[in-house]
């Protein structure tokens, strides 16, 4: 039913292209993840400072940047970003430039409710204890507030990074080629896809179950996030 050798042979493609983004195509799952990943997350914490502010225009227009973008999909704001900017831009927009718009805009959202929460999560007499020190409102979120946050957001930090990672493959809606796109066009290459055959399956799905078990698959890497994680918290505790 499955002829493996369908991956065997395309094994360079759909690592160095579909994961690794190096190749013929505009794409690449680690391509788009990481940057997608610093970007939201040092937007999510200007939005999760906001959110805190005393200045009521600024909480509130945080918090409907927030209460916005974490209540439509993330497939609607890939299409908005394709469809709609090049249009009031008038210049087109490649596959990469919307992809990672559209993850950080959206993404920074729930990093921001991360941050919101970690900084609420300090004793308020961690700030007063700064204040009395002569430090600033600023300086004392920098220096004192911020490092306690972070440690209280690291599982939660990680948790989004990994869906993050794993919804890169939303991506391939708009053509771009991260691993699962990549895994498509190996399908579509393969002799074996004819139109109703459970044959035609082959490479989809044995490249879904070789990205479980070979290295720099998404599981592997998700793992890997974890772990790294797990010690990171473990050296702030």
């Amino acid at each position: 039913m499955f002829d493996l050798s369908v991956i065997v042979n395309n094994f360079a493609f759909l690592v160095v292209q579909g994961l690794l983004g190096f190749g013929g195509f505009t794409g690449g799952t680690l391509r788009l993840a990481i940057p997608a990943i610093v970007l939201g997350f040092f937007l999510g914490i200007f939005i999760g400072i906001a959110r805190l502010a005393r200045s009521w225009w600024i909480s509130l227009s945080a918090t409907l940047y927030v209460e916005f973008f974490r209540g439509v999909p993330l497939v609607m704001v890939i299409f908005w970003i394709w469809f709609i900017i090049p249009q009031l831009l008038r210049l087109p927009i490649p596959e990469y430039g919307v992809a990672l718009t559209a993850f950080v805009i959206f993404e920074a959202a729930y990093f921001g409710e991360i941050v919101r929460a970690g900084i609420q999560s300090v004793p308020r007499g961690q700030v007063e204890a700064a204040t009395a020190l002569g430090l600033t409102r600023p300086q004392a979120m920098r220096f004192v507030v911020l490092p306690q946050a972070i440690r209280n957001m690291v599982p939660s930090l990680v948790t989004q990074m990994i869906v993050l990672f794993k919804d890169t493959s939303l991506a391939s809606i708009i053509g771009y080629v991260d691993l699962t796109k990549a895994a498509q066009i190996v399908n579509n290459r393969s002799s074996m896809a004819r139109a109703i055959s459970p044959v035609a399956l082959s490479p989809c799905t044995a490249t879904g179950l070789s990205t479980m078990v070979i290295p720099g698959s998404r599981l592997w890497a998700t793992c890997t996030m974890s772990r790294i994680a797990a010690r990171f918290e473990h050296r702030l505790a």
